[in-house]
């Protein structure tokens, strides 16, 4: 399994794009993390990975998640609300696989990717990624007070 994790860089290169916020997804930014799906409907790993996250609502939304997936040029949100979204620039942004291809993307509330996988990651696995990431401790031990 392919699985590139982007955050925890000790010194950030403002001029790489994997640390700049995705400006198609700007109006999650501060507000949520985005984890999103790109592959066709008949895509059985992307099943798998819907199913695997959507078991977990009340985790998705302790952690202020929206899940997307993006099928050709459409957006369909799976957890969350979203509207009026461009598959095409968000799979530009992304710099996504081809349309029919399977891979799924963490952005984080600062709006920069935090996550890019090939194959479906158990919830388990991405719910710990998240909990590990600065903001989330910092969310947690806000709502411990």
């Amino acid at each position: 399994m392919s699985k590139t994790l982007l955050y925890g860089a000790t010194k950030i290169d403002e001029t790489n794009g994997a640390y700049s916020p995705i400006e198609s997804l700007a109006a999650f930014q501060w507000k949520n993390r985005v984890f999103i799906l790109f592959a066709d409907r008949d895509n059985a790993r992307a099943a798998r990975q819907e199913n695997q996250l959507l078991a977990d609502r009340s985790a998705l939304d302790e952690r202020d998640m929206v899940v997307l997936k993006v099928s050709g040029g459409k957006v369909r949100a799976l957890f969350g609300a979203a509207d009026g979204l461009d598959g095409e620039m968000i799979r530009r942004d992304l710099d996504a696989p081809e349309t029919g291809e399977f891979a799924a993307f963490l952005v984080g509330k600062d709006g920069t990717v935090k996550l890019k996988v090939s194959e479906p990651i158990i919830s388990g696995e991405l719910f710990a990624i998240i909990d590990s990431m600065p903001m989330r401790a910092a969310e947690t031990l806000k709502s411990d007070k």
